[in-house]
């Protein structure tokens, strides 16, 4: 990331207080004199978001050993992910391409996109980036900068959260058409102990290459959302700059109904910093309106995201999975209050 056990139904809240399918009946009277009654409006129902499932799914990734493209664990990894969405999905696509690290060295990456309801014209896009950084260079231990990291919290947390999003959207399809992209190569970004190099765009290369090379041309969605960092126990998320920037309204839709939820604690109505992450990428090239919802923390150490970020620290210890149940319950509302 580059810096800068029961079911239970939740009735969601829209503009006057909860999200009702109005009757189509009037109040008037029937043809034979009586007067009709009044049928209760239907509520829309939300799945219960299984924390414990995506803890792991979010555990069976880092078990994989750091997911580094051009490794053995990466491809590992990948055949894993294909294979749970596979269960789920009605399509799943496999994106392979090449890209150019900022050292020269060619990845071997691929994108892997979930798809729910082809059908469907009225879509939502749902991503997270599934490989992990190469290089701990925010560690305390200067030997450990080109250690590869597990990345529990950056990468497989976005991740484990999809997975149980897309198992839940098998068991309660949807209402409108849902594309879950796990994107490839975002952490591979050039080391901040590298100096005299350009760093341009050597983040987000798997978002970068599918956003000029969508998995169907012309993709179009209504919004999108990205998580990344969603795991730890003490996240806030604070509104990101550039979902700011180019879109404010799902920024507020989003806060608005985690607040409705109880999750004010977690999605704090602050602006914080602004960060090129996959979705800078879908915005500019894409022009899809999508929004990060990243953990910030603007008294870390490293002056931008959570305490173990880029570090070797950041393994399965550091995930919450009431963190996970709060992002992930926020997510399936917001699919299922789109019509």
């Amino acid at each position: 990331m580059m810096k800068y056990r029961c079911l239970f139904q939740i009735i969601l809240v829209l503009a006057a207080g909860a999200v009702l399918i109005p009757s189509c009946k009037s109040g008037r009277e029937g043809e034979r004199g009586k007067p009709s009654v009044k049928e209760e409006p239907a509520a829309i129902e939300v799945p219960h978001f299984d924390a414990d499932s995506a803890f792991e799914y979010v555990s069976r990734q880092v078990a994989f050993g750091p997911r580094v493209p051009n490794t053995p664990e990466h491809h590992a990894c990948a055949e894993y992910l294909f294979g749970k969405l596979s269960e789920w999905c009605d399509t799943v696509i496999r994106q392979p391409f090449r890209a150019r690290a900022f050292d020269g060295t060619v990845l071997n990456g691929v994108n892997i996109i979930g798809i729910f309801l082809p059908e469907h014209r009225t879509r939502v896009m749902l991503s997270a980036h599934w490989d992990s950084r190469p290089f701990a260079d925010y560690d305390p231990d200067p030997e450990m900068h080109r250690t590869p990291i597990d990345g529990a919290n950056d990468g497989a947390s976005g991740v484990g959260v999809l997975l149980e999003v897309a198992r839940q959207l098998s068991l309660q399809r949807p209402a409108i058409g849902v594309d879950l992209i796990l994107f490839d190569a975002e952490d591979y970004g050039q080391p901040q102990d590298d100096q005299g190099r350009d760093h341009t765009d050597t983040w987000a290369l798997g978002s970068q290459h599918w956003s000029r090379n969508p998995h169907h041309p012309g993709y179009r969605a209504r919004f999108g959302i990205l998580l990344d960092m969603v795991g730890a126990a003490d996240a806030r998320f604070y509104m990101e700059g550039f979902s700011m920037m180019y879109a404010s309204g799902v920024v507020n839709k989003v806060w608005t109904l985690a607040a409705r939820l109880g999750f004010s604690e977690y999605f704090l109505f602050e602006e914080g910093g602004y960060v090129t992450d996959d979705h800078y990428y879908v915005n500019t090239i894409r022009e899809i309106p999508t929004i990060d919802i990243i953990h910030q923390d603007k008294n870390s150490a490293n002056g931008s995201f959570f305490e173990h970020w880029h570090t070797i620290r950041d393994r399965l210890d550091v995930i919450s999975p009431r963190t996970l149940q709060v992002v992930g319950q926020t997510v399936l509302a917001v699919i299922y209050q789109e019509h």
